[in-house]
């Protein structure tokens, strides 16, 4: 891991799962990170035990972070921007899986609101800081959206996100990984066109034995299984780190990572029509004019 002191990286989810694992190697960089989190005593508790185990380079600052609501995703931008005054990094982790149907705040299905809106609304809102920084930088910024090789059965059902009156929980958790790509591909497309150094990828951490999987019939009917088959947390985290700061991966981006190696994805994530229709959907849905204030 190479220094990295003086550079910021914002990260949901960091509390928990692989996310405390993403964090530990940030701080180990030296880096100021920020995290993400529904409660501010958890984030804090984590950065606690990750001191406890030899890490102290580095710095934290938690904020309190619910991704599937709006209003929590501007209030947390908000205070970021008032924090620091540069983003490198953000990586947008958090995440749900499998969950019984319900529905956000804002209207929408849970999994799609958390795995995917949200962290569009939040990534837009960074996004001015992001490029203001790379400006500052030779090396480019960047954006890691952690996906899943579930969306290899995903596909976006333009009719009805909230998927309600035929709801399968795994179809819409595959739809909301699915939907995390199709934003990569197109995100990192449009900054390219416009000359900004700022490169996306999405990532698969693989199957991770983490409280993801609670409430899962795996768990319930074979619980034994995850700790055998599984991987570690750290072990999962360890791609989202690659994409985050390999030298490797300098000037690449619209790429979806596994076991940190370039991997295939779905012939509809690879579709240029469907990335297109559902940016602007998603421009739509968020009510956002220009993405970033520069992305049409």
């Amino acid at each position: 891991l190479s220094p990295k002191v003086g550079e910021v990286a914002v990260i949901t989810g960091g509390a928990r799962g692989i996310g405390v694992e993403v964090v530990q190697k940030l701080l180990e960089c030296g880096m100021f990170v920020v995290i993400g989190c529904r409660k501010v005593e958890a984030g804090e508790k984590t950065v606690g035990k990750i001191r406890k185990h030899g890490v102290l380079s580095g710095e934290t600052l938690c904020i309190p972070l619910d991704v599937g609501s709006f209003d929590s995703v501007r209030i947390f931008a908000d205070e970021v921007l008032k924090k620091v005054s540069r983003i490198d990094y953000l990586i947008n982790n958090a995440g749900i899986m499998f969950v019984p149907y319900a529905e956000t705040e804002d209207g929408f299905e849970s999994q799609f609101a958390v795995n995917y809106l949200g962290h569009c609304l939040l990534t837009h809102l960074l996004l001015p800081c992001m490029i203001d920084t790379s400006k500052q930088r030779t090396l480019n910024c960047r954006i890691v959206n952690v996906s899943s090789c579930g969306h290899l059965a995903g596909s976006i059902n333009f009719s009805d996100f909230n998927m309600k009156d035929d709801y399968i929980a795994s179809a819409s958790y595959a739809q909301s990984k699915l939907a995390q790509i199709l934003f990569t591909r197109s995100l990192d497309s449009k900054l390219k066109s416009l000359n900004i150094p700022i490169q996306v990828h999405s990532v698969h951490p693989g199957l991770v034995n983490t409280d993801l999987f609670n409430g899962t019939s795996l768990k319930i009917i074979a619980p034994f299984v995850p700790a055998l088959f599984f991987k570690t947390p750290e072990k999962g985290a360890r791609t989202t780190v690659y994409a985050c700061i390999s030298p490797y991966l300098e000037g690449k981006g619209g790429d979806y990572l596994s076991n940190c190696r370039f991997s295939k994805t779905s012939s509809q994530a690879d579709n240029k029509e469907i990335q297109d229709k559902l940016w602007n959907v998603m421009l739509s849905l968020l009510k956002i004019q220009k993405f970033g204030n520069v992305l049409e």
